[in-house]
């Protein structure tokens, strides 16, 4: 046990120590934390556009944007999970298992009384401490945010749904953290470790949806999950891709939790889904065999 948090320990220690790891988290920090303010200068102009559509007299539809519930605008903070969020949990998950490999340390690791799993396992538990420190500065700054934008402090259910978002978020994060550490395992190339999973990462986040919904690309870069086309090739592809595209059942998750009135489900089916992915790769973590972490790359 003791190995384990030393592992943990350490790996947290290199995370905050390497560059690229810090500018990736503060690019995280600073959209998610942002998606409020521009949430809120979406609704400004919006309803300036409509108050002088109003007063000249060409529509008497009411403004969408009045009475928006307060979470609305934390509803961007999805796609940044997704876009930003996946891609540095890839990029700190292949670093942490191709640090040993690049410094050749492996082999002088593993003689201390310390087992590969033990290893693995606590790498990946620094990672998933560092993630959840991220997130829940950002949920924090979102609070604040959306507080200041209202004039009103959150109550105890909407903040409960804004932490329930960021436990989600972690879910599908720790997920691309394990292709990344598991990409940085058997890669013979450093830049193989990192191009592998972000190919992964596409075809989750892109060609998955695309096949189950014939949604265009840039339709999958919006908050809400795409909507399955009717027709019985789609209705078979949709049933056969859906529970694999983990980064739409996130979206829909998320859109339950912040409240968007144009996405019916049930945040619990994502957040199982989540689990069950992020399960089956800590099991695949506790497979990798001792070798691979002793092996060379070829560059």
């Amino acid at each position: 046990m003791n190995a384990f948090w030393t592992s943990a320990r350490h790996e947290v220690l290199s995370i905050t120590r390497a560059r690229i790891a810090q500018l990736l988290l503060v690019v995280f920090v600073g959209m998610v934390s942002a998606s409020a303010v521009i949430g809120w200068i979406t609704t400004r102009t919006v309803t300036a556009v409509y108050e002088g559509i109003l007063a000249a007299g060409l529509t008497t539809a009411a403004n969408p944007f009045t009475d928006v519930a307060p979470l609305y605008y934390a509803r961007n903070s999805a796609i940044y999970v997704v876009l930003i969020g996946c891609l540095m949990a890839i990029v700190l998950g292949a670093q942490a298992t191709l640090r040993d490999r690049k410094q050749g340390t492996s082999a002088l690791v593993l003689t201390r009384p310390l087992t590969l799993r033990a290893r693995l396992l606590g790498q990946l538990t620094g990672i998933g401490l560092v993630l959840a420190a991220v997130l829940l500065v950002s949920t924090l700054i979102s609070w604040v945010s959306i507080a200041v934008i209202t004039a009103v402090p959150l109550s105890g259910n909407l903040t409960a749904r804004l932490l329930g978002f960021a436990g989600a978020s972690w879910l599908l994060l720790m997920v691309f953290a394990i292709i990344g550490m598991i990409s940085g395992l058997f890669a013979r190339r450093e830049s193989t470790a990192f191009l592998a999973p972000f190919v992964v990462w596409s075809g989750i986040a892109f060609v998955l949806p695309q096949l189950g919904t014939a949604a265009r690309p840039v339709a999958l870069l919006n908050p809400v999950p795409a909507n399955p086309v009717t027709g019985d090739s789609f209705t078979a592809l949709s049933a056969l891709t859906g529970p694999f595209a983990i980064t739409e059942q996130f979206k829909t998750t998320a859109s339950v939790l912040l409240q968007n009135d144009l996405v019916a489900g049930s945040a619990v089916t994502g957040v199982l889904a989540l689990a069950i992915f992020l399960i089956a790769g800590v099991i695949a973590i506790t497979l990798v065999p001792r070798r691979k972490i002793r092996s060379a790359l070829h560059e």
